[in-house]
């Protein structure tokens, strides 16, 4: 199959590019810069210049492709406080890669990313999230229920939920390393109010496998999760990072949760746990990689090189 990847030369890109490869697709990745475009070449995969803002470099992209995986999001903008910009900018990108793939008649996927965390932020929150759980609309959700949409125009379309934690040694600026960074800069390693609500987590590889399973196999309209620890309670994973950098862990003061977790202050309190059942037993598909914690403790967050901003 002819893949369009769009975040190729990212966390999730630099593991579904080779993952894809050695299953045997043609893959091409949308690079936006020299450094993605090289990053992406040395992946193995073709290279296709341009950015979510080029819809109409988009659409010729999807069209020429069998079948398309989005994995890019603006996650600069979301860092800097422009988190809707990046949300309508991403709903923009897919409603026009959606538009090409619908026109060619033939069912070609479409697999996109969103996250468990929306769950909790429209109010399932208490008890595991399912793939079954939607909601109306939201950041995110809108583009999730857009893509959904496209299998009553013939897109075999998918959704791949991530769980907040994507964790491995490719994770170099997701969320495991911010609230790393968090922790050096103040000292200690902080969790809000009793640190007893849960986030899921997952390992990239285990997710980049969902991703082309989703891309092979996943009927039209499917929610899916990439989730293999349901739900690690935010204390324990706060005391997994204070004992890798010899700090202490304690809870943050509530007005003080602003500053310490800065972009993450809205998401930490919330409590996510989420399952993956209906996904491993539409698609088959099993974790095979190590857990959150495990994986914290296994130090690569922490060398000099790895697990960090760079």
């Amino acid at each position: 199959m002819h893949v369009l990847v769009t975040g190729a030369s990212g966390h999730l890109g630099s593991a579904v590019l080779p993952e894809l490869l050695t299953a045997g697709h043609r893959v091409v990745g949308l690079a936006r810069s020299d450094a993605s475009a090289a990053a992406t070449a040395a992946l193995g995969a073709e290279v296709r210049r341009g950015d979510l803002d080029d819809l109409d470099g988009l659409r010729e992209a999807a069209a020429a492709a069998d079948g398309v995986i989005h994995l890019a999001f603006k996650h600069e903008a979301m860092r800097s406080g422009a988190f809707a910009d990046a949300v309508d900018a991403d709903l923009r990108a897919v409603q026009a890669m959606g538009d090409a793939l619908a026109g060619s008649g033939t069912g070609k996927p479409l697999v996109i990313t969103a996250g468990t965390l929306m769950l909790a932020l429209g109010g399932i929150s208490g008890r595991l999230g399912t793939e079954a759980d939607t909601l109306p609309s939201g950041p995110r959700v809108d583009t999730e229920n857009a893509v959904i949409a496209m299998a009553e125009r013939g897109v075999r379309s998918s959704v791949v939920r991530l769980p907040p934690l994507v964790h491995s040694d490719l994770d170099h600026h997701g969320f495991t390393p911010a609230l790393i960074g968090f922790a050096r800069a103040n000292g200690y390693s902080g969790y809000p109010g009793e640190g007893d609500n849960r986030w899921p987590a997952g390992h990239t590889l285990d997710a980049a496998r969902l991703f082309r399973l989703a891309l092979e196999q996943a009927p039209a309209g499917t929610r899916l999760h990439a989730v293999g620890d349901e739900g690690v309670p935010i204390r324990r994973i706060a005391e997994a990072i204070a004992r890798n950098l010899d700090l202490p862990a304690k809870s943050v003061p509530t007005e003080e949760v602003p500053d310490y977790f800065q972009f993450l202050a809205a998401f930490i309190p919330l409590d996510n746990p989420a399952s993956s059942a209906r996904t491993r037993e539409l698609l088959g598909w099993e974790p095979a990689h190590p857990g959150l914690i495990a994986d914290i403790d296994a130090g690569h967050y922490f060398a000099p090189t790895g697990g960090q901003e760079r």
